[in-house]
């Protein structure tokens, strides 16, 4: 997101009922332990840092997030969402910064869900498409354009990586004058694939 950079202290639930091509955490699809609410707070109190993400797999298919995030909201903490854009988005707290995925034909997880999840975003919201290719360019272009997103909401753009070829996405973006940010998994770069 936008927040990139700054220290954060990342809360990963298990599940995600997609299987995007890309997919970096396929670990959270099955993998973790049963955590109490009490638990997480006491946890990530042993941090010095007050902004909090919830990513996943999808964390919204934990019945228990939203009540998850107003705690963490209550606790005085500055609270991220990272969502596929697909789960519900109305039960989302108000006070929390939902950064959420439109999935483009590369990820072969396409859903009409987004679309119909854009009336729940707020303007400080932002979403994000990873793009694999030029296809996915154009889809997300359109995207934005169709749903008229240009000043509404930050607008991200990723390529997947690692890839190589980088340089592409970035002079289409400026050569198409589009209103997006781009972006890479500044994880990736440091620490490389994990």
């Amino acid at each position: 997101s936008t927040q990139a950079g700054r220290p954060c202290i990342f809360i990963r639930l298990t599940g995600c009922k997609l299987r995007c091509t890309y997919c970096d955490t396929q670990y959270a699809y099955f993998e973790g332990a049963d955590v109490t609410e009490d638990e997480i707070i006491q946890r990530i109190k042993a941090f010095p840092c007050k902004l909090v993400e919830l990513t996943g797999g999808e964390p919204l298919e934990q019945k228990e997030a939203p009540k998850l995030l107003q705690r963490l909201l209550n606790e005085g903490y500055e609270v991220l969402l990272e969502t596929d854009g697909v789960e519900d988005l109305s039960l989302v707290p108000q006070g929390v910064r939902i950064i959420m995925d439109v999935k483009t034909p590369g990820s072969r997880m396409v859903s009409p869900k987004s679309a119909k999840n854009l009336v729940h975003l707020k303007p400080q919201d932002e979403i994000k498409f990873v793009i694999c290719d030029e296809k996915d360019y154009l889809f997300a272009k359109n995207f934005i354009e169709q749903h008229q997103l240009a000043g509404k909401h930050t607008l991200l753009m990723s390529p997947v990586m690692p890839d190589e070829q980088l340089t592409w996405l970035p002079e289409r973006i400026l050569r198409d004058g589009l209103p997006v940010r781009f972006q890479i998994q500044l994880h990736k770069v440091i620490w490389g694939e994990k």
